[in-house]
């Protein structure tokens, strides 16, 4: 089972490459900053399937855990996240099944991110298989506040005192605040250089 959701990690990350590729080629920048992957330990898988009350059998965890293969897209604004989520959408050869958007709802500690479930299509000699992934889409303010959360939430032992939860809600808020300048600035800037382009055309 493990070199399935192996295989349909390839699958996935060849079809975002190439959509990095097509969109710099077209529009000279790609929303993609980085792709980071990842197949979920087995005493994980196990101890998800106990979480949600399910007996261990393959059958379960094929039905019932949906990230034992995980990919991370980090892009350089929020809207190229929505962006990009409209495209897998789209697609034939990607199957959404399901969006959590944890950006326009965060988890209460703060946690941004949107969370989308697909299937990719293996063709295996039994025919054509659809196995499961899921794309977390962050900002890389997010990644970044999320990369510092899970090394604070292990460094006091999956248990962080108040106030360094309550730090850590406001570092969140500092960067989604920071995303939405940053995504102000890129505006700007754009139609700054619009300006100047039709300036120069009139000349």
């Amino acid at each position: 089972m493990p070199a399935l959701y192996q295989l349909a990690l390839n699958e996935l990350e060849n079809k975002i490459e190439t959509l990095k590729t097509e969109w710099e080629m077209r529009d000279g920048y790609s929303p993609i900053e980085h792709i980071k992957r990842r197949i979920k330990e087995p005493k994980s898988i196990l101890q998800k399937l106990e979480r949600k009350g399910y007996a261990f059998s393959f059958e379960n965890i094929e039905k019932y855990i949906h990230d034992i293969a995980g990919m991370r897209i980090v892009c350089a604004f929020v809207k190229d996240i929505y962006r990009l989520a409209d495209h897998l959408s789209s697609r034939e050869d990607i199957r959404v099944l399901e969006i959590k958007d944890y950006i326009a709802h965060p988890k209460p500690n703060g946690y941004q991110s949107l969370h989308v479930i697909v299937a990719v299509p293996l063709i295996l000699l039994e025919g054509t298989r659809w196995v499961k992934a899921e794309i977390q889409l962050r900002t890389l303010a997010m990644d970044f506040w999320a990369s510092m959360e899970h090394i604070l939430y292990y460094k006091f032992d999956q248990q962080l005192p108040p106030h360094v939860a309550e730090e850590l809600k406001n570092a969140a808020r500092a960067a989604d605040e920071l995303d939405k300048k940053m995504l102000r600035l890129r505006r700007e800037i754009l139609e700054l250089s619009e300006g100047t382009k039709n300036n120069t055309e009139q000349k």
